[in-house]
């Protein structure tokens, strides 16, 4: 075999090939597969040349951090030079001809949304890390892909910074193109949802000369507002504030709030444009500054320098190029992720081809690399990259205040959080101290009165009475119009607090206007009256002041401020003295229920103390009848002891029970009697007034005469109660009122006067003798400011109202007006329509306290009553037949209970007595018909032990009077007697 080898060089040289071929085919095997991206910049600027080298930069580093990637991206680089249709072109280019598999790029929004459409069609996926642009979305080109923020999300940050500030209004300077006018509608948004308004939109070409620069700063210094945002692209930007400082506006008094075109390219930023952007508050997209931002931004800096000898400036938007840098990386990282393999387009078949587009394939793995892409997932090194609807979530946004030579921030603003200082949960939610144009002390107010601002006109009705709401009056030497009230102070004092200026104009209205309905007509399906509005072409009126009343109905038609007075409508009627004298007058003071429950609690307290002490104390025995007085006497008899320094009936209980009874007892009785005093003094001292009619329905039974103020919401809701119209009089002024009162409904007056409570009250203080306001009232919501529906300028009213309230201004208007409220000369006097006694409702907690008092006091004495005399209660059911709860057993127990109990410390001094040979003497309150008189000579005589029995005490209520004491004509012997 040797030998056939060195004999045949040959066959050794075939065999190598074989090896050397199967070495080829193995490597060719395992290399990467290569995945053609397409990256569409401007190279005829130089931040085009930059973003380059940052993604080349990330697409490297992946691969150094994945060494073994069964893909490679393989980028492919076109310029735009800043054209839509270069770009257009450079995107049909790489789909058609080298066959991209996904595109990153282009740069402006512009540019993006015609190419995001070329690669919807060709299903190659297009990412953008600088197209910002609302209008640019997933929804409307599925292959679109976001890898920036979108303008949209900082327009809440926007509105947060105004509404820190109390702006409630601002001018919008925006660039003319697509990425400066599609964040219009979501500004605008925002701004409505915190109360504030966009007074004014001013729009700048892209190409805009200094002239027509200068024209839009003249037109927003002609306006009221002072607050301005800028929308634009940073080169346009700083051209306009240049020119803003040279027309003075970048002074003290101004505000100019910059959105992330200004504060993302501030790194770019020359010295003259920071000189005159001085004061600017701008947005950022915020990314932490961590060690791979430093690493990258130092490798980028070195890179390019070293490519580019020639040019040491890498000034641009670092923000940008950390975006462009994720952007290929998460491109690389979803190829590999979805395994695409190589290029691979289907060629549409169409009969006639054209255009270029036309002839476009469709990629057959640009689905599943847009799949990939969208579930791709990482921390990049401008923060967590991660896609939701197509668009990269940005965690919030630093707020940058331009000062010196350079942006300080001064805080941050996030969607769960809003505006903090800084991004710590216990931050202060507040911004730090910014400095404004001009560096003025103080916050600007972000608004000055000017002469161009439209007059807005402010209808008033002119009223023949109650002119202290409204009153209209002419000058008779100047013949100038004037209107006066508590209304007009009101609203002048509101428009002065109002965080923006108004110019307005009181216009008097025809009297001829009947009815307030009306005049809210003249104001109805009218849009927006707040002078930020460029639409003034208002038909009658811009808004009403005065007493116009807020109603259900009218609120369909105009919106409401919130009230201003008390709400409610009642009625007055005309008193007349009561001089009827009653000998019952007596018996007014309580109502029924109270006198029925006294007198039962009378008798159940009473009932109670006797039941405490009958065995026990001499005082409360006797006969059946003699007992039955005693409850009564007893208790009636605290109404004069409660007043007496020693009750006499307290001193005689032997119960500490029935003596608590009784202290709780004579506090009650005490209350009671002093309030039936009060109440019955002021009856017979204090001057009545009875009025004519005290109730609704008594006027409709009677079908008196009612009056009511005309133009007044009043008579529909009369009608609505069932009052005829024919017996309906309408009158204008207090005065015609109190005529009408005074007359009657006889003598072609009324018996009742209805209307609104500011209207009565101000009515009985200049009336207050003889006239009376009676019955219920009626809810309503008072009297409201009128504008037209969905006017912005009704909440920032609402609030001042408030504001006024709360700093008890509008009392000051009030008393002003109307006096102190509630003054009347006649305040001595009442007027007795309705029941003015006292009731038991007002009683109920004393009674009750008692009730339970007494009730516990029972049954404590009763359980220990049958715990002591369980013996004996035995015996006394053993002389019974029956075994079981029978009426005699019954009348054993209640015997037994008659019966004294002589363990009682009374009864066993009166039995010692009586062994002694002396007998008590008697109580020094006489005789009652409760002691028993005990006489030697009763022991000496004592006749047989059964009649002993028979005199045993306990025997009261079977034998009546048997047991009743000697007669009063027995003589008493004293100890000193002989026996």
């Amino acid at each position: 075999m040797a030998r056939y080898l060195v004999h045949s060089p040959s066959s050794f040289f075939l065999l190598c090939f074989h090896l050397l071929l199967a070495a080829l085919v193995a490597t060719a095997q395992n290399a990467p597969v290569k995945v053609r991206v397409g990256v569409i910049l401007d190279f005829m600027s130089p931040v085009g040349h930059r973003r380059r080298t940052g993604i080349q930069m990330g697409v490297e580093d992946y691969y150094a951090a994945h060494p073994g990637s069964a893909t490679r991206v393989e980028l492919h680089f076109r310029d735009s030079a800043g054209d839509v249709l270069d770009a257009a072109s450079a995107a049909v280019d790489l789909i058609k001809n080298t066959q991209v598999q996904a595109i990153i790029g282009p740069t402006t929004s512009a540019e993006a949304e015609f190419v995001s459409r070329i690669g919807d069609r060709a299903r190659v996926p297009v990412l953008s890390y600088s197209a910002t642009s609302p209008a640019l979305s997933a929804a409307k080109t599925p292959f679109f892909v976001r890898a920036a923020a979108n303008d949209s999300f900082q327009t809440a940050a926007i509105a947060a910074i105004l509404v820190a500030f109390r702006w409630r209004a601002a001018a919008v300077l925006y660039e003319d193109s697509a990425y400066g006018t599609d964040i219009l509608p979501a500004l605008a948004d925002a701004l409505q949802r915190v109360g504030a308004k966009i007074m004014d939109r001013t729009a700048v070409p892209s190409d805009a000369t200094d002239a027509r620069l200068d024209a839009a700063l003249y037109h927003l210094m002609a306006m009221p507002t002072r607050v301005f945002v800028v929308h634009m692209v940073y080169p346009v930007a700083a051209r306009l504030f240049r020119r803003a400082k040279m027309a003075g506006m970048m002074s003290e008094g101004y505000v100019w709030v910059a959105t992330d075109g200004v504060g993302s390219f501030m790194d770019m930023s020359s010295p003259e444009d920071i000189e005159a952007m001085q004061g600017v508050v701008s947005l950022q997209p915020y990314v932490r500054v961590t060690d791979a931002v430093k690493n990258f931004s130092a490798r980028l800096r070195a890179r390019w320098r070293r490519e580019n000898s020639s040019d040491d400036d890498v000034a641009g938007s670092i923000l940008m190029r950390l975006w462009a840098y994720d952007t290929a990386w998460a491109i690389a990282r979803a190829a590999e992720t979805a395994h695409v393999p190589g290029p691979a387009f289907q060629t549409p078949k169409r009969s006639t081809r054209l255009t270029d587009l036309d002839r476009l394939g469709v990629s057959a793995t640009g689905t599943a690399l847009l799949k990939a892409v969208l579930a791709t997932t990482f921390d990049g090194i401008s923060g967590k990259f991660k896609l939701v609807d197509g668009q990269r979530q940005m965690p919030g946004y630093e707020v940058l205040n331009i000062i010196g030579k350079g942006a300080r921030t001064v805080g941050f603003w996030t969607p769960e959080s809003g505006i903090s200082q800084d991004l710590d949960t216990g931050s202060a939610r507040e911004m730090k101290q910014i400095l404004w144009p001009g560096e003025p002390r103080s916050t600007p107010k972000g608004w000055v009165v000017s002469p161009n601002a439209p007059m807005l006109r402010v209808a008033v009705l002119v009223k023949r009475g109650f002119k202290q709401f409204v009153g209209v009056s002419v000058n008779s030497t100047t013949g100038e119009t004037q209107v006066t009230g508590y209304c007009i102070d009101l609203f002048d004092e509101v428009m002065k607090n109002l965080p923006y200026p108004v110019s307005y104009q009181y216009v008097p209205r025809d009297p001829s206007l009947d009815s307030y309905d009306k005049i809210v007509d003249q104001v109805r399906d009218q849009v927006s009256t707040c002078y930020h509005n460029l639409d003034y072409s208002l038909k009658e009126a811009d808004m009403i002041v005065g007493d116009v009343t807020i109603t259900a109905s009218r609120m369909t038609k105009v919106d409401f401020t919130m009230p201003f007075t008390e709400s409610g409508w009642s009625m007055i009627v005309a008193v007349q003295k009561d001089t009827s004298p009653t000998m019952w007058i007596f018996v007014y003071p309580l109502s029924a229920s109270l006198w029925l429950a006294s007198l039962a609690f009378f008798c159940f307290t009473g009932f109670v103390v006797w039941v405490i002490e009958h065995r026990i104390n001499p005082e409360f025995r006797g006969t059946p009848w003699q007992q039955f007085g005693l409850i009564f006497y007893f208790a009636f008899s605290t109404l004069v002891f409660s007043h007496s320094r020693k009750p006499s009936f307290e001193e005689k209980l032997e119960s500490n029970l029935s003596r608590f009874v009784v202290i709780i007892w004579v506090f009650v009785v005490l209350i009671l009697t002093s309030s039936y005093t009060a109440s019955l003094t002021s009856m017979l001292t204090v001057e009545k007034l009875l009025p004519r009619v005290t109730d609704v329905r008594e006027l409709q039974r009677r079908g008196d005469f009612i009056g009511y103020q005309e133009g007044s919401f009043i008579k529909s809701s009369l009608l609505e109660m069932g009052f005829a119209e024919d017996r309906m009089r309408e009158y204008s002024s207090e005065e015609g009122y109190a005529d009408a009162l005074s007359r009657g409904s006889a003598n072609g007056g009324v018996e009742a006067v209805f209307d609104e409570i500011p209207y009565l009250k101000l009515f009985l203080s200049q009336y207050c003798d003889g006239y009376a306001m009676l019955g219920p009232i009626y809810k309503t919501d008072g009297f409201g400011f009128v504008f037209p529906r969905d006017s912005p300028m009704t909440g920032d009213v609402s609030r001042e109202i408030l504001t006024l309230n709360e700093a008890e201004k509008m009392s000051k208007i009030e008393k002003a007006w109307f006096g102190e409220p509630g003054t009347c000369r006649s305040q001595t006097k009442s007027v007795v329509g309705m029941s003015s006694n006292l009731s038991f409702e007002s009683f109920g907690g004393l009674f009750l306290v008692t009730g339970v008092a007494s009730g516990l006091m029972l049954l404590l004495y009763l359980a220990t009553f049958a715990y002591r005399e369980r013996d004996e209660l035995r015996a006394a059911e053993a002389t019974t037949a029956s075994g079981s709860v029978s009426l005699p057993r019954l009348r054993a127990w209640l015997q037994h209970y008659d019966s004294k109990d002589l363990r009682s410390p009374v009864f066993r001094m009166n039995d010692e007595s009586v062994r002694n040979g002396v007998v008590e003497t008697p109580r020094n309150d006489g005789t009652t018909p409760f002691s028993e008189r005990i006489s030697s000579e009763l022991e000496m005589n004592a006749t047989s032990s059964e009649e002993k029995q028979t005199y045993e005490p306990g025997t009261s209520f079977k034998h009546g009077g048997d047991i009743a004491p000697a007669s009063a004509e027995m003589e008493t012997p004293t100890a000193s007697q002989p026996h």
